[in-house]
């Protein structure tokens, strides 16, 4: 997205974009056509920014929170391997199985 001066003097507004990976650049317009265009990119690329921002704000307590995670974790393998072992289950190299006889 850049505004460009061409040999006649005038200033193109154009984007650049990838088709198939490659760079295409793409004429949108002149005067108020090419300064709308600008602007919409700039809003667009604003909006992309605080949409990133957010997610981000998001995702820390998550890593805040990992101890506790990994507790719990811990808890809830007790609590399945306690109630496994009172229905007469055994564990043999991560595998349960039921105990015969």
């Amino acid at each position: 997205m850049t505004w460009e001066k061409r040999e006649r003097g005038g200033l193109y507004y154009t984007r650049t974009h990838r088709i198939n990976g490659r760079k295409v650049r793409e004429y949108v317009g002149t005067g108020l056509i090419g300064e709308l265009a600008a602007l919409e990119d700039v809003e667009r690329r604003l909006q992309r920014e605080q949409d990133r921002r957010a997610w981000e704000d998001e995702r820390v307590p998550i890593y805040q929170r990992e101890a506790e995670l990994v507790a719990l974790d811990a808890a809830c393998r007790r609590l399945v391997e306690g109630a496994l072992n009172a229905a007469g289950y055994y564990n043999h190299k991560g595998e349960w199985r039921k105990k015969h006889g």
